[in-house]
């Protein structure tokens, strides 16, 4: 891609980092499955300035012009993103596209805008497409989307402000690339995973002993869906042969969110993102969600053996 326009000086420029951070939930072992950051290209019709994402600028401290323009080009800011969010759910990544890999991840940025107003608008899109390196085939392709909002207060943004904001917003978009592309390789794929098919793994746990699940069968599988996520109808997964339950010595515990995909601990313990839906003992659970950019929400609940339990935890920034 096109580097950056020299009219702008470094103290015009945005800060926008890929740094991991470490996820204390990821699992302890990586999968066998392996990805290879292939081709990420820029769709948007931004010019000769592939590193301008919106306008803006008079309004955050600290900057001169209009423009916003960050550190990098968002190829490889996205790429960096979703390289770091595939690590943290358990697939070694490789970066060089000659490494000997499982799949290859390739990705076009559609949209990718953050224009600072009244308040703060950001837009991402993005098409991820996940091929079979050993036959070429594409076994997942989709589009990401996010789109937010935001008042920064009477005080106004800064640099800072603003760079954490679009690194948060691109962290969310792939997070749910992610979760959509493992759970359609685990289920296509579970011997991959170290799963028996139509189960999916737990952090912490490491499973020694599972039923094997019966074969099934379906005349129109349908992919898993994930909000934001949008994936055409010709990629298509079989569907889960798993489905949380209650049962005689269980209770089932449905978490819902406002918004949703907040990390839900039960006890403590992660156990998924919401909508969730899980298998508890039977008792008094204390359930916590977290997402970035809103306060932790608490509530303690009780679960009937055999019985569902639906709970709603509304967020609060």
């Amino acid at each position: 891609m096109g580097g950056m326009s020299g009219m702008f000086s470094r103290g015009d420029v945005i800060e926008v980092s890929t740094k991991h951070r470490p996820n204390p939930n990821a699992p302890l072992t990586k999968f066998s499955a392996t990805i290879r950051l292939g081709q990420f290209t820029d769709d948007r019709k931004v010019g000769a300035n592939t590193r301008k994402i919106g306008v803006g600028g008079g309004n955050v401290a600290g900057l001169t012009i209009d423009d916003i323009v960050i550190s990098q080009d968002v190829t490889a800011l996205v790429a960096g993103t979703m390289r770091n969010r595939l690590d943290d759910a358990g697939f070694t990544v490789f970066e060089d596209r000659a490494a000997n890999a499982t799949f290859e991840l390739s990705g076009v940025v559609k949209e990718l805008t953050l224009n600072v107003k009244i308040r703060d608008e950001v837009l991402i899109g993005i098409e991820l497409t996940v091929k079979d390196v050993a036959s070429g085939k594409v076994v997942w392709s989709g589009l990401v989307m996010e789109k937010n909002d935001r008042f920064a207060g009477v005080s106004g943004n800064n640099r800072a402000d603003v760079a954490e904001y679009l690194r948060n917003s691109l962290w969310l978009v792939a997070g749910k690339g992610t979760d959509a592309i493992s759970a359609s390789l685990m289920a296509s794929r579970p011997e991959l995973f170290n799963l028996t098919p139509g189960t999916r793994p737990v952090p912490g746990v490491t499973v020694y002993v599972a039923p094997t699940a019966p074969a099934v069968q379906a005349a129109s599988p349908v992919a898993p869906a994930y909000q934001g996520v949008v994936m055409p109808a010709k990629v298509t997964a079989p569907p889960s042969a798993y489905a949380p339950r209650a049962t005689a010595t269980t209770g089932l515990l449905v978490v819902n969110t406002n918004p949703a995909r907040a990390k839900v601990y039960v006890d403590g313990v992660y156990f998924g993102l919401s909508p969730l839906r899980v298998e508890v003992d039977p008792g008094v659970h204390a359930v916590s969600v977290k997402l970035e950019g809103y306060k932790m929400a608490t509530e303690k609940v009780s679960v009937r053996r055999g019985d569902n339990t639906e709970m709603e935890l509304p967020l609060e920034r």
